[in-house]
């Protein structure tokens, strides 16, 4: 519902009027706006501002978001994914609140689970990884090892729920560090967020990639790893699209991605723990980590996991 500058009543609409209001290109015009749909780290809104010829999309930060997202490195990669092709325009950023606006792109919508079912969409959003992972470093380097320590040191501080069995689960993240390390760590800039509704879709079954507050350099595989993980493929698929991206499929691809799957699932699931200590969100955090932390335990429980680890 739209509402116009001057008439919020909650909190959020407060806030998104007094962030819209500073924003110097937009000073003293007539304004509206609108909440946006999706994402738990954020409160998203369609601004149009008289005048203009689009409406724009603002992103405001999430409380407590600021412990594990740098808005400044976020903006960087926002930037570099509309250079190489496949990001939105970014309009601009409000450093000290840690605001990005974009142009609010018409004629594309946010894609679901079940679109990843057309090979062409899926092959597309392949090559949109593959651009934005090729398309030189970040100045933030942050690995999934380093984001899930970084997690378990804020569950610790927040005093937040956490598994019986998390120290056995941080034994074989080691071991997989370990593992992954010797091998040699690919560093490229990494999204390190493939929900598909961080992907859009364009008329011709175009793609762009969105929401890049967590990106970083990270392991190049992990990018694959998450994204197989949100899109529940059939290993028949996840063969297409390691072929797609590196241009073979080997066993040694395969373990790669099927270890760091289950480490993304380990970061998320104790990345929900610290939401749940912290976020205003109406979303069920508690719910979302109990699941992560099954579907990594199914990984790092199957009798391949010694296998996977040695193939690296």
């Amino acid at each position: 519902m739209w509402q116009l500058l001057g008439q919020g009543t909650s909190e959020d609409e407060r806030r998104v009027e007094k962030i819209i209001s500073k924003w110097p290109d937009w000073t003293g015009l007539d304004m509206s706006y609108c909440p946006v749909s999706g994402g738990i780290s954020n409160t998203n809104w369609r601004v149009h501002v008289a005048g203009t010829p689009r409406d724009f999309f603002v992103k405001i930060p999430g409380r407590g978001t600021d412990r594990f997202i740098e808005r400044n490195a976020a903006h960087e990669a926002s930037v570099k994914a509309h250079a190489c092709g496949y990001g939105v325009p970014v309009v601009g950023f409000m450093k000290d609140e840690g605001v990005e606006i974009f142009e609010f792109v018409d004629g594309w919508r946010t894609s679901t689970n079940l679109d990843f079912l057309d090979k062409e969409i899926r092959h597309n959003a392949v090559g949109a990884l593959r651009a934005f992972n090729d398309s030189g470093p970040l100045e933030l380097t942050k690995t999934v090892f380093d984001m899930i320590d970084e997690h378990v040191a804020q569950v610790a501080e927040l005093n937040s729920w956490k598994p019986r069995d998390l120290t056995w689960m941080l034994e074989q993240r080691d071991e997989a560090r370990a593992a992954l390390e010797a091998s040699g760590l690919d560093l490229v800039p990494c999204m390190n967020d493939t929900l598909a509704g961080n992907f859009m879709i364009g008329p011709g079954k175009e793609i762009v990639i969105l929401d890049l507050e967590y990106a970083s350099n990270n392991e190049r595989a992990y990018e694959l790893a998450l994204w197989f993980g949100e899109m529940f493929f059939e290993d028949s698929v996840e063969r297409e699209m390691i072929e797609a991206y590196y241009g073979r499929w080997t066993g040694a691809l395969d373990a790669r991605v099927r270890v760091l799957r289950a480490l993304a699932d380990l970061k998320w699931a104790t990345w929900a723990m610290v939401q749940e200590s912290l976020s205003t969100l109406d979303f069920d955090f508690r719910k979302y980590g109990l699941w992560k932390y099954n579907r990594a335990r199914l990984v790092l429980h199957h009798p391949d996991w010694p296998n996977w680890l040695k193939l690296l």
